[in-house]
């Protein structure tokens, strides 16, 4: 493959595809950019003081890790001043941060995670920080942006990605062309392609749960895994290796490379609430690249991006990966509905 970078890749998706304006663009650029910080923060580790948690929560009740708030004030001080953006949102802030009034606003919405999984910072495992990119509504263009501009389903993401910290530093972007892998050169500093068009691997006996949580869940996601856990003896006639690190993140990325599927479902703990991950910080994106890649992402029973958002940390059911397992996941649940 000839040597790619980043811009080179996105002028080409502006000129050629005409996939994307020159603001997103820039933007893209911009939340790279920001990613490259987040990692070298992560590599610090100990070394920089980036380990432990901190004496506060976020708006989801969370103990935040110290890494997290660097991580969100990282990417908030990178993407304010730009002039590609009209407001942003983070998984660790209550609500939006608006531009300053000393910058110029532009018309794109970004929502980031800025640490996915940072329960496995303390621990040296992969991390990752997860974003999203809307356009706001044409009526917010006279107006201050709201909380009620970033309630937009995931269909009408313009660009999702994420940035994953292991051992490479790796970015994965859709624009809606397809899934691209970037990795970082530290000595040039700048992200250079290494696979375009990423397909999901079909075929992949492998699936990726807390199972500790099994007794909590539905029965049509208890009898999937049964299935699955039967081996050549039960209905699925195939032996199923589990997965499971902590992170979405991580979890994504190894099924987009080898494939498989990811679950993280509703259960009876909290049974008002539809899931644990966040909609429009986690779900939205990761479905985006899922589907760009030839996989599905549905709640268990309805296309994730197809999701309303009545507020701006929403709670979902996540299952998504390779689409033939998805569909098994998805009508096992349609069953359980019918029968109910």
């Amino acid at each position: 493959m000839k040597r790619r970078t980043l811009t080179q890749f996105l002028v080409e998706q502006q000129r050629k595809e005409d996939a994307l304006p020159a603001q997103l663009r820039l933007l893209i650029e911009i939340v790279a950019r920001a990613c490259k910080g987040i990692s070298h923060s992560v590599n610090k580790g100990a070394l920089g003081g980036m380990l432990g948690s901190l004496d506060s929560e976020n708006v989801q009740g969370e103990v935040q890790k110290k890494l997290d708030v660097l991580a969100n004030e990282i990417l908030l001080e990178a993407n304010e001043w730009g002039g590609h953006l009209a407001a942003m949102a983070s998984e660790e802030m209550e609500t939006i941060h608006l531009i300053p009034n000393r910058y110029p606003k532009g018309e794109y919405l970004l929502l980031f995670d800025p640490i996915d999984g940072s329960s496995n910072i303390d621990v040296d495992l992969s991390v990752g920080t997860i974003f999203s990119v809307l356009t706001a509504p044409e009526e917010a263009s006279g107006r201050e942006v709201t909380e009620e501009d970033f309630l937009q389903s995931g269909r009408h993401q313009v660009a999702a990605g994420y940035a994953i910290y292991g051992p490479q530093t790796l970015l994965v972007l859709t624009v809606g062309t397809g899934v691209y892998e970037f990795a970082l050169d530290r000595e040039m500093g700048s992200w250079v392609m290494t696979e375009e068009r990423m397909r999901i691997p079909a075929g992949k006996r492998e699936f990726a749960i807390n199972m500790s949580n099994q007794r909590h869940w539905a029965p049509a996601m208890r009898r999937y895994i049964d299935e699955c856990l039967a081996g050549t003896t039960g209905p699925r006639g195939k032996n199923f290796n589990m997965r499971w690190t902590g992170s979405m993140v991580a979890e994504i990325h190894r099924i987009l490379k080898s494939g498989g599927i990811f679950m993280y479902p509703w259960d009876s703990r909290e049974p008002h609430k539809p899931g644990k991950l966040r909609l429009m910080y986690e779900a939205n994106p990761m479905g985006f690249i899922m589907e760009q890649a030839g996989g599905m992402a549905i709640d268990a029973n309805h296309r994730i991006m197809d999701i309303k958002p009545t507020a701006l940390h929403q709670r979902v059911g996540v299952v998504m990966g390779e689409r033939d397992e998805v569909e098994i996941v998805q009508k096992y649940h349609a069953e359980a509905a019918s029968a109910a």
